[in-house]
């Protein structure tokens, strides 16, 4: 008989293979009866990797009516189990490039579900397309069953974001979803029930046009934890490889929340799912796992297009209008770092008019710090460890002149022809995101655009034990911003800012703040280079 060597349901999104096998379970059946009993019609968006998928076969579980497969989950006793609703799933593992490999892709799952049902609907006669074909299954599976459908629908979206680099394929797939998903709505009838999962959400002027019946449960906080992993299950479902971590690295829980929590849906942080069990798979070594599971090309795309400053993203507000939908036509490149997971929410404000606003940031240090390496990767074409490596150990060690040089080496670094194929004429928004991406990829906290109670404070640099203040101005520009900056006193919300000591080898007794340093850079546009440079270290 097969083994399986671990706990560990990586890559494993079928639940009864999780219960039989005895993998890790973190229970969400509470949340699955909640769902059930509240909604007919619902739509959830979460990043990917979040357990979209296992969420969706817990459910289907639930309605096949396997009961003995929740005897040690919530769910168990609290479930109405004396109905059994025949459930179509439906979801998008194959070739969805072209419109014709969309189509092809969606007659396979409507067959495979025709086969498992014991439905037989002619899919292949030239009269059927695929919103007539699942219109069919439909009916024919509550003729059948004498019981209303569940439909599931497994990343929703995928054909549509798979083709975001080439824009006529993305519509043509916009289309045949929007008919495709109609057919629920007017089959009304024959259903129970129908939950739709996906990473963005299309205005309801495309794709969910005739949907409008959904309700969409992403940002209602009663179900903030429905995917992803709280503190609390965590800790009750992890608690070995944890205190394994705590005893073999002799550091603290607080360190993999750095890197790998921190995703807001309203309530309060969660994990990401396929990052923890990668790390305690991989003997407790940090990486960026979830990140490197799917390169997002179409973001480079997207900031070549839009030429985006990309330091707005430390210091980001958004309108809930632009987090709950976007369109092909309209695509904004902060909404798609939201909706797929490279930004989240920190704090949600209600204005005097009573609208909705979003302050965005990134979620944890494994998407800081792989996100403005590609960007990196954008303005230079490819990353030099060795100069990282330099500027992280200046910074550390609180060398400003070092740390300047090295910033001279790195644009010293860029070929020529990356500012004229980018179109680089607005060259203090070039120097100011490259130092900006360059310092985020090394993991540092960033603020953009500091507001003090006197001024703005260009970039605002966290470390352990260091704050660096930094200004930057072109050639052009003739006072002294660091005379300015010394004279009103900008740094004083950092004075008395203490060290954090979870970070610190060795604690003191005596209470230690950090060091604050104030830069000022000056760019020149022909020299395409820091010409010049003042320092000052505040004392403490």
């Amino acid at each position: 008989m097969e083994t399986k060597k671990t706990d560990l349901p990586i890559w494993i999104q079928t639940f009864e293979e999780i219960i039989d096998w005895k993998y890790i379970y973190v229970d969400k059946t509470k949340e699955a009866l909640e769902v059930i009993n509240d909604f007919k019609y619902v739509f959830l968006s979460r990043p990917r990797r979040f357990w979209k998928s296992l969420f969706l076969d817990t459910l289907r579980n639930i309605f096949e009516w396997k009961k003995e497969l929740f005897k040690w989950l919530y769910i168990y006793d609290k479930h109405d189990w004396t109905k059994k609703h025949p459930v179509i799933k439906i979801d998008f593992y194959w070739n969805l490039r072209s419109s014709d490999s969309i189509n092809a892709s969606i007659l396979k799952t409507l067959k495979n579900n025709q086969e498992r049902l014991w439905i037989k609907c002619e899919i292949f006669s030239k009269d059927y397309n695929v919103s007539t074909c699942f219109w069919d299954l439909i009916k024919k599976t509550y003729e059948k069953y004498g019981e209303k459908v569940v439909i599931l629908i497994d990343e929703y979206d995928k054909a549509i974001l798979d083709n975001l680099d080439v824009e006529n394929v993305a519509k043509e797939a916009r289309e045949i979803l929007r008919w495709f998903y109609s057919i629920i709505k007017w089959n009304d009838e024959y259903i129970r029930f129908a939950f739709l999962t996906g990473v963005s959400k299309f205005s309801k002027a495309s794709i969910f046009s005739w949907l409008n019946m959904l309700t969409d449960i992403s940002l209602i906080e009663k179900y903030w934890n429905v995917c992803g992993i709280t503190q609390e299950e965590l800790e009750k479902n992890f608690d070995k490889y944890i205190k394994k971590w705590e005893e073999e690295k002799n550091l603290k829980l607080s360190e993999i929340k750095k890197w790998y929590n921190w995703y807001n849906f309203l309530k309060d942080k969660v994990y990401n799912p396929f990052n923890l069990l990668k790390f305690f798979a991989n003997n407790f070594e940090f990486d960026n796992y979830w990140f490197t599971s799917w390169t997002p090309a179409f973001l480079i795309k997207l900031l070549e297009k839009q030429k985006y400053f990309l330091p707005d993203l430390s210091n980001l507000k958004v309108w809930k209008e632009l987090l709950d939908s976007f369109d092909i036509e309209k695509i904004k490149l902060e909404v798609i770092l939201y909706q797929a997971g490279y930004l989240t929410i920190k704090e949600k404000i209600i204005n005097e008019e009573w609208e909705q606003e979003y302050k965005l940031i990134f979620p944890n240090k494994e998407v800081r710090m792989s996100l403005n390496k590609l960007f990196i990767d954008y303005f230079t074409n490819e990353i030099n460890l060795t100069q990282r490596s330099a500027i992280n150990r200046w910074l550390k060690a609180g060398d400003a002149e070092k740390f300047i040089e090295e910033l001279k080496k790195l644009f010293s670094s860029i070929p020529y022809n990356n500012y004229t194929k980018n179109n680089i004429t607005h060259f203090e928004w070039f120097y100011a995101s490259l130092v900006y991406v360059y310092l985020q990829s090394l993991g540092y906290e960033i603020i953009w655009e500091d507001v003090t109670n006197r001024w703005r404070i260009d970039l605002t640099v966290i470390l352990d034990n260091k704050i660096y203040l930094i200004e930057f101005k072109m050639s052009s520009f003739k006072e002294s911003p660091l005379e300015q900056i010394k004279k009103n006193k900008y740094y004083e919300k950092y004075i008395n800012s203490p060290i954090n000591f979870d970070f610190q080898e060795e604690k003191n007794k005596q209470q230690k703040y950090k060091n604050i340093y104030l830069i000022w850079i000056i760019f020149d546009e022909e020299k395409r280079n820091i010409i010049e440079f003042e320092k000052e270290e505040i004392k403490n």
